[in-house]
């Protein structure tokens, strides 16, 4: 017969763990997750005061870099690079008479060394009578200041080819008034052209002589061979005729310039009428 039942016995140990199982599926995939909100645009532009004050950035736009010199191009043996004057590259923040060097291919740069040019919008600050190039301690007087600025909307330039300043579209805000400034020309017949769209080409304040040119060895000034080129007022009722050849004496070259403004997107009273509204405002400049 059995014998009695015996007593439970102690808890054994833990075993040893087992192997890792193979990976499951892949899982169905989730629905669509909603549109992300859009990211913010920006657009980086400069102003230029033409005068040695630093100019302030318009409103409803930050100020990037605080001060600098406006900086039009350089040219180097007998080749010429421009700065658009809309952009952040033509606000340097010191001035040399010669800002760059350059490199040959036997690994040597070389500075200063040649006759060599570098182009600076300037003040209306007057000539010497002697025209000689300013001193040193003197072109500062002659030498326009800048700031760099930063728009959450394109800025862009518009010209009425008129005595008239120009509005800018529905939705959109005025950052400045100006003069149309198309392009300059100096030794070599080089210069610096600007788009008609930069706010570059929007010069707030009319010169007779709106930039200078340094050479080498600091040697700065107003020389007989620069021109200045702006776009010019239209008669509506003739400007398909024959243009009169006609001479503008100091005093009245302004009636003969055209005005142009510099305009942004004001977010905050953006209509919804889309690009068709922006383009029917253009049409009636």
């Amino acid at each position: 017969s059995l014998g009695a039942r015996g007593t439970v016995g102690d808890v054994g140990l833990n075993g040893a763990p087992g192997l890792h199982g193979t990976p499951g599926p892949p899982g169905i995939a989730g629905p669509r997750g909603p549109a992300g909100d859009a990211g913010e645009g920006s657009f980086i532009f400069a102003r230029h005061s033409q005068d040695t004050t630093t100019p302030q950035c318009p409103h409803r736009t930050l100020k990037l870099q605080d001060g600098g010199y406006s900086f039009m191009g350089m040219q180097g043996d007998t080749y010429a690079a421009h700065q658009d004057l809309g952009s952040s590259g033509s606000c340097l923040r010191r001035f040399s008479a010669m800002p760059f060097l350059f490199c040959d291919i036997g690994n040597a740069c070389h500075y200063a060394s040649r006759n060599d040019y570098s182009y600076w919008l300037s003040t209306n600050e007057p000539m010497s009578a002697s025209m000689s190039p300013f001193e040193a301690r003197d072109i500062p007087n002659h030498l326009s200041r800048c700031v760099v600025c930063e728009s959450p909307t394109p800025v862009f330039a518009i010209h009425s080819q008129s005595q008239r300043v120009p509005t800018c579209p529905d939705g959109y805000d005025l950052l400045w008034s100006g003069y149309s400034f198309v392009f300059t020309s100096a030794d070599g017949g080089r210069g610096d052209q600007q788009s008609l769209q930069s706010p570059g080409s929007c010069l707030e304040k009319y010169h007779d002589r709106p930039y200078f040119h340094c050479k080498d060895h600091s040697h700065c000034n107003y020389y007989p061979n620069m021109m200045t080129f702006y776009l010019a007022t239209l008669d509506d009722y003739t400007g398909f005729e024959k243009p009169k050849v006609r001479t503008l004496k100091a005093g009245t070259q302004r009636q003969y310039i055209s005005r142009c403004a510099v305009c942004h997107a004001n977010l905050f009273k953006q209509t919804a009428s889309g690009p068709s509204a922006f383009f029917a405002q253009v049409k009636k400049l």
